[in-house]
């Protein structure tokens, strides 16, 4: 019960993205919009920064992020769902979508690195690489999704792995 309510306010958020940027979208606006109380609003999420947050991994938790088919499906799903990833982007506040993204493929790449090598702890260059390329690919998708209408998602996807570190290469992608 609780996934389908966090559904239908993501989106009620997506309808509400439609009309106007983030920063002038209102926690009481998501509620009305969705007809639930801020209590429930709050149950789910922090704030609408937390709700964003969401809307993103959960929709990026079907991506294999070591092959090119499944993330270039997952960029061409950006470009289908623009005016979302436009408004997330276009946020700068302290809490910006671009800084989850950042954590969360930190995250995604380091247990893939850990799992691969069967470490429980990555060593520190690598572990900067992970970081290094990961801040790299999500500004990299910020530019493309604010600004680059013609490059196809997979080129985008391509670019990006043949500009991975050789040792974080070794690590997820095994050799």
């Amino acid at each position: 019960m609780a996934q389908i309510t966090k559904l239908w306010i993501a989106e009620k958020m997506r309808e509400l993205l439609k009309q106007k940027p983030l920063d002038k979208i209102r926690v009481t606006e998501i509620c009305q919009t969705a007809g639930i109380e801020r209590p429930t609003f709050y149950y789910h999420f922090r704030d609408k920064y937390d709700l964003m947050a969401w809307m993103f991994c959960h929709s990026a938790e079907e991506t294999d992020v070591v092959s090119v088919a499944s993330s270039a499906e997952a960029m061409r799903r950006m470009k289908n769902d623009i005016l979302f990833y436009r408004r997330a982007y276009e946020d700068s506040s302290q809490n910006a979508l671009w800084k989850y993204m950042h954590g969360y493929f930190v995250r995604r790449y380091t247990a893939l690195a850990k799992e691969k090598l069967g470490v429980d702890v990555l060593d520190t260059q690598l572990a900067y690489s992970i970081r290094f390329y990961c801040m790299g690919a999500v500004g990299m998708t910020r530019e493309w999704v604010l600004n680059d209408n013609i490059t196809s998602a997979e080129t985008v996807v391509c670019m990006m792995f043949a500009s991975m570190p050789e040792n974080m290469r070794t690590a997820v992608f095994g050799g």
